[in-house]
Order: C-alpha cells, then structure tokens, then sequence
C-alpha cells in the first residue's frame, strides 16, 4: 500500500483527469493489485518545505488537465537523446558585499581676538599715557600698597622652594641613548592632499620655524605644453599637520609657485617664486593675496626655481634664481626693482656662450656666500660681498651629467654640501673641486635631498619610483640606512622638520605624506659628530690626493703636446 501510495503521488503531479480514469491509471501503476477498500478522489500537491505543516482550509476544486503524453512510438525519432546530461548545483547561499565609511568630521581654524580689560571706562587701554598716568595713581593708593606687602608674604614660601629645588633640572643632560641595535623605521602620520580636481606637483616644502606646526606647500606644474596647464589652479596651501582633511589658509597668486619658503625670524612671513618670474611676498595675517609682488620688467625671465631668505640683520631681504641666469637680490619692503643682481657666467665657456641657468639655491651662511646649482650640471660659488665684481662667481665644481635639482650645506660641518642630480648623490668640499663621496647609481633619476637638523651624518633622499631613501653615513655609505615606499608615482620634494622627527614628502601626484622617525635617526648617537668629522676628513685627503694626481696628468699631457 505504501507503493501504491507513493506512485499516485507522482503520477497525480503529472496528470489530472476524472476518478474513473484515475482508477484504471492506478490499476495499471500498481501491477493489477489495487484494494478495495482504497479509493482516492481528491489528490493535494505540496512543496517539499511545506510538508508537516497544519493545513489551514480546505477547498473542493474540479480537476484541470494540463496535457499528457504522446505514446506513440514513431514520435521518438523527432526527438534527440542527450547522453550524458549533466546539471551543476552550487550549495552555497548568496552572499553580498557591502562598504561603509566610518563618520568624517571636517574641522575649521576659527580665530579670537582677546583685548586687555579691567581698565576704567575713561581709560584708553590702547593709549599708553593714559595708561601710565592711571597706573603710576593706583601705585600711591595706601590700600594698593597694603594689599602687595600681604600677597607679598603669601607667595615668598613658594618662591624660598622653587629656590631649594630645581625643576628645571635635566638629570640625564648629555648622556646618550644607544640605538645602534635598533632597526631603523619610518611611520606615516598623515597625507595632504590636494584639494584640486586637477592634479599638481609639488614643487616646494616649508616647515612652520616656530615648532613646526604647519606645513606650507608650493603646486606647480613646469612642463609648458602639460594639458594641465589650463585647466589647473593657481593656488598653494598652508595647512596645520594635525588638521589633514582641510588646508588652513590658500595662497592665491596670479601664476603657479614654483618655490616657497618661511621667514626665520618672522613667521607671519612667506616669499615665493613664481612661474612667470615674479617673486612675492605674503603676510598669512592679511589673507590670502600677495602683499607685495615684483614688477614683471625687473623680474626673471624664466620661472623662479629657488629663493632664500638671507640671515642679516633685518628680517626683509632675500634672493632668488632662475634659469635666466641671474641671481637677484631682494627687499621684501620695496618689490619694484631687484636691489642688485648677479649673471651666472662661466668664465672657462667658450666666447658667446650664455650665463648657466640657476635651478636651485643654496644660501643658509651668513657673510655673502652661497652657492647655485645649474641646469648645466655645474656648482657655483659666489660671493656677494667680493672686492671686485669679477670675483663674485667663483669656483665652478663639475658635478652632475644633468640638472643640479638640490643642493644643501650640512648644518654641522658647513664646509660640506650635498648635491643631487642625475641618478647620484655626492658629497663635497668646498677646498676640493671634485666629490669626496659619491653614492651608487640609482635606477631612478634621484629628485630631492635634505640634512637632518639633529643629526650630522643624516640625510633623506627621494626618487622618481616614489621611493624615500633615508642615509646614516655614521653606520654605513654604501647604501640607504632605510628604504621606503611612500607612492607609487615619483616624490619629488623632501624637507625634514627643525627637530629631526619629522619629514615631509611630496610627490609628482600633489600629495603630502608626513613621516616620523625612529629615534635611531632623530637623536644624536654618542661620538656621532666626531665620527662623521674624522669621516669626511679623511674623504677630503682621499679628494684631494685625486685632484693633484689629475693636475699632474694634465701637466704631462701638456708638456707632451
């Protein structure tokens, strides 16, 4: 019975007809054994997952034929027998993917204004007689004089106890940690964008000189024929690092910044070059337009590609350089016209040959010497303040096969500086006309370097593949002490931070990355400044061993001749 149960089932999902036929179908199904007690009149159809549940109503419905099936022998040649049939079921449910970005909140610099109170009504806290005259009254009041000698006596127990006790005692003044066992690290600690659709490179960096709390940068795109070159925005930045979604202030000049820097002594104070050769200067308290602009017909002829603020003893002059070929001097307080200006000509050129056009600056001495790179690959040093004109371009070093695109003097030893170009980094002194230290090859065109402030045998690197390169010459000068991976296009500014920690980046794409490092290559390492001071005398004598035995082969190719 169970069978006969089990085949009425199927077959009733197949086929619907009147109870007789009903009857013989399931005679027939049944092999001829039906029992007579057994008459089924009403057939329900489930689906397997409703199975076991209550059944709610009931309906009487009269049976619908769907159809049946030709038996005709003949009709099985239209048909086509598929042999082997093969069905794919995937037991897996269906799963969806969904993201959702944590909440952002945006911050905004908003400024107070705080004035000197507690003055009278009839006295102007601005108007310093008045003050003085209402100040010099209450002194004489017997009631002020009374209440001093009893606060007087109420704070000269602190003050006996600040006396006993030092706290401005520095118990581990000039010991030093060792990190030699330290692996060298780098951490990033945030990214500045820019906010541009259009995207620019950054083409220069300057730290805040008050602690570093901003971080001003130049945009800029130098390839003329760039299709960016409509479509980009003129504007540099200022943000503060710990306010990464927003710039703080923007710089609106009338062309790209190809350069910026801070005043070291005012740092409200900003000069910048720029594409079309004016060089500006900005006051972040008087908003976001140059206060002071070069007229264009005493300016450079070419883009700005460097300036400097020079250490005197005003805080208003500075210098700038082009691949015009001049260096111009500057008074921020009276932009019309260049205070005096330099032609970068090389006296061993052959006759008609144009100055050496300047792409970067190097002027952090005091007395009138500095130093400029050019996009001939050479070095220059000049001198402001030379007896005779003539002798202001000095002594020319044959650097690079290329563009020299930095150049900086080392901030402990100042007789050293560091060039950048081609695929090299080299290390030289001034006595010497040729490099001391000479890195290996790069496979990427190496773009920007800078010294540690804290450090003497410190300096960071960055390439075209977006690789930071960070170089202890105390360890090792074969090869970078730590090598990172910042972005995946090129970095094409670096600039470490007055306290050493911190290192700023900037790549080709118009992002900032914003890096610490470990103490390892922060802090000072005990016999460090001695080390690297043997080191590089020691370069020297090996420098100028070369020099002479090149003069003298010179001398015998002469003679010779």
């Amino acid at each position: 019975e169970e069978y006969i149960e089990r085949k009425v089932v199927r077959y009733a999902r197949v086929r619907l007809g009147p109870p007789g036929l009903w009857r013989a179908n399931l005679r027939e199904a049944s092999g001829g054994r039906l029992a007579a007690a057994m008459e089924i009149t009403t057939v329900y159809q489930k689906e397997r997952r409703e199975f076991g549940r209550p059944v709610g109503h009931f309906a009487t419905v009269s049976p619908v034929d769907l159809g049946g099936f030709d038996t005709a022998p003949t009709k099985r040649e239209e048909y086509i027998e598929r042999n082997p049939s093969s069905l794919a079921v995937q037991a897996v449910p269906e799963q969806s993917e969904h993201q959702v970005n944590t909440e952002r909140f945006k911050y905004t610099s908003v400024g107070m204004f705080h004035q000197e109170g507690g003055w009278p009504k009839d006295v102007d806290s601005t108007e310093k007689e008045q003050t003085t005259r209402y100040r010099k009254k209450v002194e004489k009041d017997e009631e002020y004089i009374r209440q001093v000698k009893a606060l007087g006596e109420v704070i000269e127990g602190p003050i006996m106890q600040n006396i006993a006790v030092d706290i401005y005692e520095e118990y581990f003044q000039g010991e030093y940690a060792d990190h030699s066992t330290e692996p060298p690290s780098a951490k990033t600690l945030s990214v500045f964008k820019d906010p541009n659709e259009t995207k620019r490179s950054v083409s220069s960096i300057s730290w805040y000189p008050d602690g570093g709390k901003k971080l001003a940068v130049a945009f800029s795109t130098l390839q003329f024929q760039d299709w960016r070159q409509e479509a980009m925005s003129n504007k540099s930045y200022i943000w503060d690092v710990n306010n990464p979604n927003a710039p703080d202030q923007e710089l609106a000049p009338s062309s790209p910044l190809n350069c910026l820097q801070y005043n070291p002594k005012d740092p409200n104070l900003l000069v910048s070059g720029a594409y079309n050769g004016l060089v500006q200067c900005w006051d972040t308290r008087r908003g976001e337009a140059p206060v002071e602009t070069s007229i264009i017909e005493k300016s450079h002829r070419d883009p700005v590609y460097d300036v400097w603020w020079l250490q005197g003893k005003t805080a208003y002059e500075c210098a700038s350089t082009s691949t015009d070929g001049q260096v111009l001097w500057w008074d921020i307080r009276k932009l019309a016209e260049p205070a005096e200006q330099l032609s970068l000509d090389d006296k061993g050129a052959a006759p008609g040959a144009g100055p050496m056009g300047g792409v970067s600056l190097e002027y952090s001495t005091a007395g009138g010497k500095f130093l400029v790179g050019t996009e001939q690959g050479k070095v220059v040093a000049c001198n402001r303040k030379a007896k005779n004109p003539s002798d202001r371009v000095g002594t020319i070093y044959e650097g690079h096969c290329g563009p020299v695109y930095a150049l900086a003097r080392n901030p402990f030893f100042p007789k050293y500086f560091m060039t950048v170009g081609d695929w090299t980094v080299r290390l030289w002194n001034e006595d010497i006309k040729t490099p001391v230290m000479t890195s290996n090859y790069a496979k990427d065109y190496i773009l920007d370097a800078t010294w540690s402030p804290t450090r003497p045998g410190v300096f960071a690197t960055t390439k075209m593949d977006g690789t930071l390169d960070v170089w202890d010459y105390f360890y090792k000068q074969n090869e970078p002490a730590l090598s990172l991976q910042v972005d995946g296009d090129g970095l094409a500014r670096v600039k470490m931070q007055e306290a050493g920690r911190w290192v700023a980046a900037g790549s080709v794409d118009g992002s900032v990355y914003m890096l610490e490092l470990c103490d390892g290559l922060s802090q000072m390492q005990q016999n460090e400044k001695q080390g690297v001071s043997h080191m590089l005398d020691r370069e020297s004598k090996h420098g100028t061993s070369r020099d002479l035995l090149r003069f003298g082969q010179r001398w015998a190719d002469a003679s010779r001749s």
